[in-house]
């Protein structure tokens, strides 16, 4: 078994409307409380972050299986949203709704279609951070697809 191991190390001056730091291997950021919280806003927050994470291990799965089965790819995006529910006080990170939007090559078949379809759902069962959170954060997919 192999383990990869990830380090961070933060800072925090004070009190709840502080902005602090963050920094790990390849990021560095003032980190605070959103505005949409009462906080200063000033660099990112656990809800963006978290919101990336997902986000960016959802499309570099997708990606990856696009690129294994050699779908003729024209191009790739990704629209990512979080919803915090906020009940008597209570913040619950309640739902992130990806919203990915891939175009196969003009010479796609119907075949390639169909499996981007089924790619595009499956990625986003295979992504380790959608399985960390499983049963958590609902999950949501808005998929767009199109053949260039």
């Amino acid at each position: 078994m192999a383990e990869h191991h990830f380090h961070l190390k933060a800072t925090w001056p004070g009190g709840r409307n502080s902005d602090g730091f963050i920094e790990s291997t390849n990021l560095k950021t003032k980190i605070s409380i959103p505005p949409e919280m009462d906080g200063p806003g000033i660099g990112t927050n656990p809800d963006e972050m978290l919101l990336g994470a997902a986000a960016t291990c959802y499309v570099i799965t997708l990606a990856a299986m696009i690129e294994r089965a050699e779908l003729p790819l024209e191009n790739m995006g990704l629209n990512s949203e979080g919803i915090v529910d906020v009940t008597k006080g209570v913040f619950t990170y309640k739902k992130i709704i990806h919203r990915p939007e891939v175009t196969l090559k003009e010479n796609a078949s119907e075949e390639q279609i169909n499996q981007l379809k089924k790619l595009v759902e499956k990625a986003e069962k295979s992504c380790m951070i959608s399985r960390a959170i499983q049963g958590n954060v609902e999950i949501e997919l808005e998929a767009d697809i199109s053949v260039g």
